[in-house]
This record gives C-alpha cells, structure tokens and sequence, in this order.
C-alpha cells in the first residue's frame, strides 16, 4: 500500500553554508580540499564530461559477482546494508525483554538465518494456501481469495493503495491500479528483440521449475497458461509514459456503479473481504479491470486457479526453501546480470528493513547519525529554497501572477530531515522459529497500518523511506521534500572539504528534489497536494513547451552504442536534475568560495563545483541490468545526469572553455532553462 511519490533515488548528503557567508578561503580549508582523483586529461570537457572526471575509475572500478553495480549514487546502500547487518548479528544473540524492538528485529533476523529449518520445510508453509486455491469453485470465490490474500502480501489481480485523493488532499481514499504481471513491463510481453525473448523465456522457465517444485505434472504447460494469461492482461496495460498523465490516471468511481458494470470482479464483495468501508474508489486504469473483469468470464476456472498458484509461488518464493530462491535467482539474473546470489545474511538485512524498518532505524540512527548533521541540513535546504525563490522571480518566461503562486507552493513545501519525529511502531508477535510465518504477519500488521488511515486526514509524520536509505523523496500529495539519515555521508557531502565540493554534490540533488514540485507532474498539483491549476493558460503553454525540450534532448541520448533513452518517461527526472544543478550554482555563487576566484589544486572554485557534479554520479553497472533500467525507470542512467544539464549550463561552458566543435556543445540559443 505505497503511495504515490516522486522518488528520487539518489544519496543525496547535506551540510549548510549560509548564503551571507563572507569569510575568505582559509588555507586550512585548502589543505583538506578534495583532491580529484583518476581525471583522464585525453578526453575534452566539452565532449564528455562525465568521463572526463569519472573514466580512469570506470575503467579500473570491478562489479562484486553478487552486485549489479558499483559505485555512489542507489549503490552507496550496500555499506549501508553492512552496518545494519552489524546490528542485527548483535541483537539476534542478546537476550531482550518480550516485544521490545531489539526482540523482533533479532528473532526476526535470526528467524530468517535458520536456513536449515528453512529447508527442511520446503514448501509446507504455502501449502495451505494452494488448497484454498484447488477448493475454489466460482470468480466470486476466487476474487474474494485475492481479496483475503492482499492482507498477508500476496498481490495478485488486485493493487491498492491508500494515499490522499487527489482533488481533496486533506483525505485518504483507496487507489486501484493495474497488476497482475511477472515481467518487469507490459512491453516485455511483446518485444521480439534477443534480450526481450530470453527475459521471456528465463521467466517462462521460473514459472515451469516453480510448478515442479510442487509436483505439479503439467509444469511446462501450466507455466505456458500462466504467462498467456499475463500476456493477455499485459495488452490492457498503460505503457511507463503514459502513466505519468497524472488526471489520465484518476477515476473515482462510485462502488454501486462499478459493481454493476464489473459484475464479475464484483467490488462489493471484494471490498467487504479487504475491509474497506468506502462508497468510492480511485479507479486508476480502467481498461484494465475492464479487461480482468471480461477474462474472469471467458477463461476456464482452473486456467485462474493455476495462475493464483504461480503468483502465490512468486510471491513467496523468497521466503521458502532453497530450490525456490534458486529459481527465482535465475531468473532475476537474466535481467540484471548478477551472476551470484547475495549471502544469505545481506538478503536477511534487506528484508529486515523493507518489513521493520523503523525500528531498525531507531537503532540505526542511535548508533551512527550525528544530529548538529540535521541541523546543518536544514540550513543548507533553506539557502537553496532561498535560491529557487530568486530564479523563479527571474524567469522570463512567466507572468507575475503565476510566479506569485509558485513562490506560495515553494515555501509551503515541509522539510523533513534525519528521521520521524514520531516513530512506527509494529504491532506483531515475531517467533524466532518460524520466519515463514513472521513475513506473513509482519505483511498482515502492514496492511492493517494502511488500512487503519482510510477515510482519514493523512498521517503527516509518516515516512515512506526508512532512515537508514541512501535516498531522498519530494511526494506532491503532502508537498514535502524528505532527507533521510542515511544520505549524511560522502562523497555527497564532506564536512572537511571545501564548498565548491559539498554544492556540486548535495546542492544539487537539494536543488533537484525542490524541482520536483515544480517538473512535468509535480506541476500540477497545488500547495496543499492538489491537482488543481494555479497556472495562466499562457504560462502552462510556455512550461509545456520547455519541458518538451527536455523530452527531445534526451530521446536523442544513447547507451549501449544503440538504446535510447525515454525521454517521455525520464522528463520529470531529467527536469529535476536540470533544475537542481542551476539552483546548487546559484547558491553556491553566494558563498565566499563562489564570489573568489583562488584555485585549490589548480582548479577554479567553478571546475571544482561542476567536477563535483560529475563525481556524486560515479557508477558502473551491468549491461543487462542498464538495459531494463532505461526501460523502465524515470531517471536518466548517470552519464546522462551529468552530460544532460551541463550541456544547458553556460557557466560550465565559461569554466571549462567548451567551443564550438566540442560534441556536447550546444548554442546559448538552444540551452534550455525551465527554472
């Protein structure tokens, strides 16, 4: 039940620098500047500046066989994950009063270090529920066990989510959106490319090893049902881009009306069975429960049945004995290009934090945040809401009565840094002899916490990430930039190094998330989260347009030699990331180091911000696992987050003398500025 949010997963590290500063570059401060290591002066600046600064890294930087990737940027998680993993080895061997948070994250933690009782139960723990599904009898009773299913984690025809309605953002309403796939896209189900079919296949084979693991007889021919199935809801699927039509993707409906028309699905009774007391929903994709609604009455009971029991199996096939993570793991390697498994005690860390994670981050944020960090953040977060405010009254493409009501949305944004004020607590007896059954009811405690804030005012000192993430968030519907504690670390931010340093790594991704209220969905929603336009037709034209330059210059990015990037799916993203750098510049130039122009290792406070720039995006990833990420997620892959917005950045052109000729060079004419 997550809600819907402008993630930005980036590490993004903070530290404040107020914008009044005028103290000089002290020679300390220059003693323990940043030095830039592993710059390959042979390529041009203008031609490629993330490998300018990044390539002698790439060339020697080696991916762990168990990582898809290395480097900063979502990969900085993985120390991270060491950290908590120290955490949970010393509370998993302590003796803890009964229900203290120490208790269930240890016993949980070691419940699912018990790979030996693990195994010896194969899958005996999911038994049950496959003779729920074998005694079905009618779509009535089949929907009403996907209903039952939702509460312990097993998402099958069925998606909900509970977050404020979009036109009454003072009030949670339950969000139906489109499911039921095995694939990462529904363009998967139809590409005929070499990569698309072996991921088609590499699932199609998980489906058929996962019915074996029963005993099914039928295995490959119960797989091939399965995936017809999916391919059939697949076709009635939104594509990525479309999804990002924020009122294409809003219809609340009256439940009286939709159990007319999808008699079949018969929403009465499924929402009796999810416990959900609502006279409407938010039906977000329409066609496709009007294609799941036909199919539940053309296709053969037992054709359903056999999916339900592959989606249970898929489910839960990390939880269970070996042979399943095994075929899972084979499967999922296909598309990332992992080629081993992670330790058994790096997954347990990860399954820890995604269903305790507030209270593994209490004793995280004990252990290794410093709190004058949340402080300094604060400040840093105020200067550059400062600095967008400044631009925003520059533009000159906005009228003076929109620029009024984007500077109200600006600082009605609330800022949440370090941690909750007030921590989830989870209400669940946790056996440290039975892990299977803790997932289940630690799924079923989470279903119940959602659930409990329907038809309500939204809980405003809710989180949706874990303290512990290297990760920051803007979410429109409460309009709030979020900041987690475990983004207060290098090479982000350094408390040691100089601001050019802190500015092209931090402020930018501060810049980026403040962006975010304003990119191609953030937009339109107003400063109480929501969509409502606060726009002059003439305005919103001009905003349109530029953000249309976005699409362009990115559709015509490459990687691989051939893929191109999304520019439709990646532009609220790639707005950001513009944006984001300017803004970081702007407040940069207000320091004391940005109005200097005395050199630190032989480069200018200018080289040293955008250098930084390049820097905070320093990654390598698999081939396999870059290609599904261009298909499927809205950021742009790192060089392209580097190369992108400096290519419209004039200053960058100044500091490092690009010219014409250079390939990344475009005219002043045609560098876009949104904000």
């Amino acid at each position: 039940m997550k809600p819907v949010l402008y993630i930005s997963f980036v590490a993004a590290l903070l530290v404040g620098c107020k914008e009044d500063s005028k103290q000089p570059v002290s020679d300390d401060a220059q003693k323990s500047a940043l030095i830039f290591e592993g710059i390959d002066p042979s390529i041009k600046p203008g031609d490629n500046f993330f490998n300018h600064v990044n390539k002698t890294w790439y060339d020697q930087a080696v991916i762990a066989d168990d990582q898809v990737g290395v480097g900063s940027y979502r990969f900085l998680n993985i120390p991270q994950k060491k950290l908590l993993q120290t955490i949970l080895e010393e509370v998993s061997v302590g003796d803890y009063p009964k229900g203290s948070i120490e208790q269930k994250l240890g016993d949980f933690y070691a419940s699912g270090m018990d790979t030996l009782s693990i195994d010896q139960r194969g899958f005996e723990p999911v038994k049950p529920i496959l003779e729920q599904i074998d005694a079905l009898d009618s779509p009535a009773l089949l929907m009403a066990f996907v209903a039952d299913q939702m509460k312990v984690g097993n998402y099958s025809l069925i998606n909900v989510s509970i977050y404020p309605d979009q036109e009454n953002s003072a009030l949670n309403i339950a969000h139906f959106g489109q499911t039921g796939l095995g694939l990462p896209d529904k363009d998967y189900y139809f590409q005929t490319d070499p990569s698309s079919v072996a991921i088609q296949k590499a699932y199609q084979n998980y489906l058929t090893t996962l019915f074996e693991l029963i005993g099914d007889s039928n295995s490959e021919a119960n797989a091939q049902k399965v995936y017809e199935i999916e391919k059939e809801m697949a076709a009635s699927h939104k594509t990525r881009v479309e999804l990002r039509d924020t009122q294409a993707n809003y219809h609340k409906l009256a439940v009286s009306e939709l159990d007319k028309t999808q008699a079949k699905i018969g929403w009465k009774s499924l929402l009796e069975h999810s416990e959900m007391t609502v006279d409407s929903v938010d039906v977000m994709q329409p066609a496709f429960f009007e294609t799941l609604n036909t199919m539940l009455g053309t296709l053969p009971l037992d054709n359903w049945k056999t999916y339900l029991k592959a989606n249970t199996l898929t489910a839960f096939a990390s939880i269970l004995s070996t042979p399943f993570q095994d075929a899972e793991f084979a499967y999922s390697k296909v598309i990332s290009g992992q080629s081993v498994q992670k330790t058994r005690a790096e997954r347990m860390v990860q399954q820890v934090d995604r269903q305790l994670g507030f209270a593994l981050g209490q004793l995280y944020v004990k252990r290794y945040f410093d709190e004058n960090a949340k402080k300094r953040a604060l400040e840093l977060v105020n200067n550059l809401q400062k600095t967008l405010e400044k631009r925003i009254t520059q533009l000159d493409w906005m009228s003076d009565s929109t620029k009024v009501k984007a500077k109200e949305k600006l600082h009605s944004i609330t800022k949440k840094i370090g941690y909750p004020d007030v921590w989830r607590t989870y209400d669940v007896d946790i056996d440290k002899a039975h892990y299977f059954e803790n997932v289940l009811a630690l799924n079923q405690n989470n279903y119940a916490y959602h659930l409990s804030q329907l038809n309500k005012a939204p809980n405003r000192d809710e989180w949706y990430t874990t303290p512990s993430t290297v990760t920051a968030y803007y979410n429109p519907s409460l309009n709030e930039i979020v900041f987690p504690a475990g983004i207060l670390q290098p090479p982000y931010f350094d408390p040691n190094v100089d601001d050019a340093v802190n500015y092209g790594g931090i402020g930018m991704v501060i810049g980026h998330e403040f962006t975010h209220a304003f990119d191609d969905q953030g937009a339109q929603y107003d400063k109480e989260g929501n969509v409502k336009n606060w726009w002059t037709e003439e305005d919103y034209a001009k905003f349109k347009a530029k953000t249309q330059q976005i699409i362009e210059q990115y559709d015509a990015f490459t990687v691989l030699d051939s893929v191109h990037l999304k520019g439709a799916l990646t532009v609220g993203e790639n707005t950001a990331d513009n944006g984001g750098v300017a803004i970081a510049y702007d407040a940069f130039k207000m320091t004391a180091q940005g109005q200097d122009s005395t050199k630190i290792n032989g480069y200018t406070p200018d080289q040293r911000f955008f250098m930084s720039v390049a820097r905070i995006w320093r990654v390598k990833t698999r081939d396999e696992y870059l290609r599904n990420y261009v298909a499927t997620d809205p950021h742009s892959p790192p060089i392209w987050r580097v190369n992108g917005p400096l290519m419209n950045m004039t200053p960058f052109y100044e500091a490092f003398d690009v010219e014409e000729g250079d390939q990344n060079f475009k005219a002043e004419t045609d560098r876009i500025k949104v904000w």
